[in-house]
């Protein structure tokens, strides 16, 4: 039908400039259809031809330049808040699943060649330690703060950044924590490294989690510099 080309034609064209999480995506594009379809009834009911009420809505709702960025912006959101849910999951877990591969595999770390350990090194593995429930604290503060800003006006294209900006922040922190340790522990006793199979798969599993966390936290600027 001409009428439903009009609105098809429009949606179509708004599906094709805005990129982001699909189901968010979709959500988004079905509200766009239905108060076009809304807005194209009531003309219709006021007499008008149904493809020129389908045309009079369209003209209504807004041209694609000026509705699309605001689309895209509310996309954005929905991806850094994914992200932020990611990080909230994702990185405990993983410390947990080292942690258990640890404890069962190796047991209590045994002092270095029967000397003290020293207080750097206690530093450092305590912090690195303490990362992932902190990284887990400030996602969920995070989210928080997002709503808030957003309830006051704060842009989706801002808060998209803003998250990316933690993301990015949580990511170099813990593996910098980390690094930090497996090079004291190679200072120290470079043969420790050598840790048993499963417990090497979590550590892979850790970098695996933080590389995947940096690539989103990378679509989250690239959509919110749409």
């Amino acid at each position: 039908m001409a009428e439903a080309g009009v609105i098809d034609g429009y949606v179509g064209e708004l599906d094709g400039r805005l990129r982001g999480p699909a189901a968010a995506k979709a959500d988004l594009l079905a509200e766009a259809r239905d108060s076009l379809a809304d807005a194209a009834e009531h003309y219709r009911d006021g007499g008008l031809p149904a493809e020129e009420a389908e045309r009079r809505a369209v003209e209504e709702f807004g041209p694609l330049a000026v509705v699309a960025p605001g689309y895209q912006a509310e996309l954005a959101v929905a991806h850094a808040a994914g992200m932020l849910r990611t990080l909230m999951v994702l990185i405990p877990l993983t410390n947990v699943v080292w942690e258990l591969n640890r404890m069962f595999w190796i047991g209590p770390w045994p002092s270095f060649h029967g000397a003290p350990t020293p207080d750097w090194y206690l530093f450092v593995s305590h912090a690195n330690g303490y990362v992932p429930w902190i990284i887990t604290a400030g996602a969920a503060a995070s989210l928080l703060v997002g709503r808030l800003l957003s309830r006051r006006g704060v842009s989706g294209t801002a808060l998209g950044r803003l998250a990316a900006a933690v993301a990015v922040a949580c990511v170099g922190s813990a593996i910098a924590f980390n690094l930090a340790v497996i090079t004291g522990t190679a200072v120290l006793d470079a043969p420790r490294l050598l840790m048993p199979a499963p417990v090497m798969a979590a550590t892979l599993l850790f970098y695996v989690v933080f590389f995947r966390v940096g690539l989103l936290a990378r679509r989250c600027l690239a959509l919110s510099a749409v």
